[in-house]
């Protein structure tokens, strides 16, 4: 077994998700994860993260990320046995990550035909498959995982939601690069003012929200939980929720903004009364 760390802004909604992302990527490609949050020291809060063999775990899931081939889906696709929903929508199909040392991965949580709400943020005429695209590979000049990681390694690896680049269109889960006048006064939108965020975080959160999801209590306001310890997979996903799975939690909500497009802004602590 082998555990690493990396810095997390609790407060960022996106880098939480993304942190359950790396336990269940974790989980896929290493074996026997856990993770959870340190905040023992304010000034800097930690994500553990454990799995089997001697590499780092934030290492075999960036490097996976960075060498993965991207795939659209269809209820046709021999890799997944049922399509989530009755009928596809193309433009919110799931993607299949496919690795030469690993077997694919679907992605699909946007398209959750469950009674979960599948948090699906995106809208217009973006894709699924070319969000997640501009993500790993880039798009329009713009950096993915997989350049970032060929430049900026070591600092990938160290702080992965703390290098960023302007997105070529993203899941909107990263505050850092929404386009509204929340934070900064004016629309950068309007303003054909660039902005920077985490391709790291918004893909780490989609693959975070395949089995959990955060809770709306009230329309468009959203709750998470940050729990503390290592769990599995299996008690981080209720955790994520919110729920007590009787480790130390703290809750923490925010507001989607935005009309068609929904962006994730930053959160505040619930504070226990």
């Amino acid at each position: 077994m082998t555990e690493e760390s990396i810095p997390v802004d609790l407060f960022n909604p996106g880098q939480v998700f993304a942190c359950m992302g790396f336990l269940e990527a974790a989980e896929v490609l290493c074996g026997d994860a856990e993770g959870g949050f340190d905040w023992g020291t304010p000034s800097d809060v930690r994500f553990r993260l454990r799995a089997e063999g001697v590499a780092n775990p934030f290492e075999t899931v960036l490097e996976f990320l960075a060498e993965a081939k991207v795939e659209e889906c269809s209820d046709t696709t021999g890799d997944i046995k049922f399509f989530p929903i009755p009928q596809g929508n193309k433009m919110a199909l799931p993607v299949l990550l496919r690795s030469n040392s690993q077997n694919p991965v679907c992605l699909d949580h946007w398209t959750d035909g469950s009674n979960r709400n599948n948090f699906k943020l995106y809208a217009g005429n973006r894709s699924a498959y070319s969000i997640v695209c501009a993500m790993l590979s880039g798009a329009h000049e713009k950096f993915g995982v997989t350049t970032l990681w060929e430049r900026h390694k070591s600092g990938l690896l160290e702080h992965p939601f703390d290098v960023t680049t302007p997105l070529g269109g993203s899941f909107n889960f990263d505050p850092r690069g929404t386009w509204t006048a929340i934070d900064v006064g004016y629309s950068p939108d309007t303003q054909k003012h660039g902005v920077e965020a985490s391709p790291v975080v918004e893909i780490l959160a989609a693959w975070g929200l395949q089995h959990a999801r955060p809770q709306e209590h009230e329309k468009r306001q959203i709750l998470y939980g940050a729990w503390t310890g290592l769990v599995t997979p299996m008690l981080a996903r209720p955790a994520l929720a919110g729920i007590d799975v009787a480790v130390p939690l703290r809750r923490f909500k925010f507001l989607l903004d935005g009309q068609y497009n929904k962006v994730v802004t930053f959160a505040q602590e619930e504070i226990s009364k």
